[in-house]
């Protein structure tokens, strides 16, 4: 089975509390880990969207990575907007975890499955926005063009991964859904909105993709099945 959860927050120095969100998120981590040990087997793959960790520096992330490396199942982790400590591939994959692997510019298969994705960007009216973040924009859409490449058409299903949400302000699809409607994906899944952004929250069948919001505490902190295979 393929589960999906985003923006798990772990810190390890416990200076960066969730519950500025609501008392929902007190003691999140412990709840986090114990419900996915609940629900995900050694043979499971976990789709993670980004803000894994609120550690600045790629050595200080290092504790709350293995922490995931010994939960069950295998894990594809994708980089948000708050995972500063995020490096260059190498240096991540430099590390050696056996049950985690990283994307960027890359893509895994699972089974029949190919999973892909970026960090993507929040919507930009081109007419305010300023240069550069529709630079950051253009560049997180190539990024997921690429890791779509790296497929070369060689599954049956096709999964991304975001952090942020492929929908403008007033939730219409953007041109992230573009590209994935050009790939024939099927499944697409992201995170980043938590609290009151849960408004903003759009999932279901939109032009033949599954749209899935894995903001673990949108699904309450429990690894929401995506696919049983």
């Amino acid at each position: 089975m393929i589960f999906a959860i985003g923006d798990l927050h772990f810190d390890n120095t416990g200076k960066k509390p969730m519950d500025i969100f609501g008392d929902n998120w007190l003691n999140h981590e412990e709840e986090i880990i114990n419900n996915w040990k609940k629900v995900v087997g050694e043979n499971d793959l976990v789709l993670l969207a980004g803000d894994i960790s609120w550690a600045l520096k790629l050595e200080e992330a290092y504790e709350d990575l293995m922490k995931i490396e010994s939960l069950p199942g295998r894990k594809i982790i994708i980089k948000g907007n708050h995972d500063y400590w995020w490096s260059s591939l190498k240096k991540l994959n430099d590390f050696q975890f056996k049950t985690i692997e990283f994307i960027q510019n890359n893509s895994f298969i699972h089974g029949s499955v190919g999973i892909v994705g970026t960090r993507g960007w929040s919507s930009i009216d081109t007419n305010e926005s300023d240069e550069k973040n529709q630079r950051i924009f253009n560049r997180e859409l190539n990024r997921l063009k690429l890791s779509l490449d790296s497929l070369q058409n060689k599954t049956e299903k096709i999964i991304v991964v975001l952090h942020y949400p492929p929908f403008n302000p007033n939730l219409s699809t953007n041109e992230f859904v573009n590209i994935m409607r050009d790939y024939d994906v099927d499944i697409c899944i992201y995170g980043h909105l938590h609290s009151e952004g849960h408004k903003y929250v759009v999932e279901g069948n939109i032009d033949e993709i599954q749209f899935h919001c894995v903001s673990c505490d949108y699904i309450d902190f429990m690894p929401k099945k995506i696919l049983e295979e």
